[in-house]
């Protein structure tokens, strides 16, 4: 199996394993930082292990391409279906001098802005998993994009999103790219997930040289 068909487990696993919650059956994020949990492989004692690191009630987002199985107990509360795509052309930094690095002290108002576009789960340290730019405008955060999953030659595009006043400027077109450009400066290939039947984006992302790699099942699971 591929590295991207459980992405999560190999981001847990490699480039985030220092801030990675369980052991070498099952593991997931602070719980300031995402929802990601994943699980070795499908094997019982995997699953047990999963279970055990959530909390009575506490949900987790299981991100992959095999069937999700569902530990013994849990419950699955959203099935979802998802794409994966990755980048097959070379992407343009158009950075300018609007696209400003995004850090700590950006916390709040990256925040703010995905609450109110929902572009994924995004907490309080979601910004810490990697890279992440913005364009301000008028000294508003008027868009983001960044990195989330990262493992051996591959990091994941995430958290792009525009505020509702900012739309149809081309910010996160503008914004995915950057971020993807700077991915494939490092030597290695970027890649992203959207929901299904999210057709605008995946328009988008086809636009800008992404194709299907694979569906994916992406699931919310919560412990009874």
């Amino acid at each position: 199996m591929h590295d991207l068909d459980r992405p999560v487990w190999a981001s847990l696993t490699t480039f985030h394993a220092s801030i990675a919650l369980g052991d070498a059956r099952a593991r997931r994020y602070p719980d300031d930082v995402n929802l990601f949990a994943s699980t070795r492989d499908d094997e019982a004692a995997s699953l047990d292990a999963l279970g055990a690191l959530l909390a009575p009630g506490q949900t987790a987002y299981v991100l992959q391409m095999p069937p999700v199985r569902l530990p013994p107990v849990c419950i699955e509360t959203h099935p979802g279906r998802g794409v994966q795509m990755l980048a097959e052309r070379t992407l343009a930094d158009d950075s300018g001098g609007d696209v400003q690095p995004l850090g700590d002290a950006d916390a709040a108002d990256m925040l703010a802005l995905a609450q109110l576009t929902r572009p994924g789960p995004f907490l309080a340290r979601t910004h810490t998993m990697g890279a992440f730019v913005g364009v301000r405008i008028g000294g508003r955060l008027a868009a983001m994009a960044g990195e989330r999953m990262r493992f051996p030659g591959y990091t994941e595009i995430s958290g792009v999103c525009t505020h509702p006043d900012f739309r149809g400027r081309g910010l996160a077109r503008r914004l995915s790219a950057v971020v993807g450009a700077r991915i494939q400066a490092r030597g290695e290939q970027p890649f992203l997930h959207a929901w299904a039947d999210n057709r605008p984006a995946i328009a988008l992302y086809e636009s800008l040289g992404f194709a299907l790699r694979t569906h994916v099942h992406a699931s919310v699971i919560a412990r009874r």
